[in-house]
């Protein structure tokens, strides 16, 4: 009989109980509770980290989820819904969305990549962020994802014609990736571009295109 008190333990049981080998990460993503990706034998599955105080009949439908993603997950279901107060949440004001600039459309753009790379899952919103002062722009972010509000925002500074597609993309993608994945977890520490991360962020066409152009550029 296992205690499920931390993910070490409860990877042990999910093998247990489906036989296959499983690459767990425990995430504090908002957008994607639970998600299981198998390839042969090999699993990996993402979790959110309220499942870690779960019963024991909330994680055999996990596992049964794992053996056949065919079943209903009634269980499941009713443990997110009574733990939503774990998700995390923040006071703050509503966020206009401009996705229409003068060069470029983020929404377009998003649209293309979630069919390309993300078979469509990603949920996200996405914006210009506001404009800053051109000085900043050496040391500013190009990005952002928060999975408080769900939302993408990307710098201003790349809807000009002197911004190539492909690099405006590739930005994009990157914080699609952030909404995908979410902010994994272990032992303690939270870790903003995980192995996972690193490894997908290259599948991007021109990947190295795209490096090479910001680190001319900036």
């Amino acid at each position: 009989m296992f205690c499920i008190l931390d993910d070490d333990s409860l990877r042990a049981y999910l093998e247990q109980e489906t036989g296959k080998t499983v690459s767990l990460i425990i995430t504090d993503n908002s957008t994607s509770m639970l998600s299981v990706k198998a390839q042969g034998n090999n699993v990996l599955l993402r979790l959110h980290n309220m499942f870690l105080s779960a019963g024991m009949n909330v994680l055999a439908e996990i596992a049964d989820f794992i053996k056949c993603k065919k079943r209903k997950t009634p269980l499941i279901t009713g443990f997110i819904k009574q733990n939503r107060h774990m998700l995390r949440q923040k006071h703050r004001r509503k966020v206009k969305v401009r996705a229409h600039g003068r060069y470029y459309n983020l929404l377009e753009i998003f649209h293309s990549i979630n069919k390309v790379y993300f078979e469509g899952r990603v949920s996200a919103s996405i914006t210009w962020g506001a404009k800053g002062p051109r000085r900043a722009a050496a040391r500013r972010t190009l990005g952002s994802f928060s999975d408080c509000n769900n939302m993408i925002r990307i710098n201003p500074v790349l809807d000009s014609k002197s911004v190539p597609m492909y690099f405006l993309d590739f930005i994009v993608y990157h914080e699609m990736l952030h909404a995908d994945i979410g902010i994994e977890t272990r032992g303690g520490r939270r870790l903003i571009h995980p192995k996972e991360f690193k490894r997908r962020e290259k599948h991007f066409k021109h990947y190295e295109r795209a490096l090479a152009w910001e680190k001319k550029r900036w």
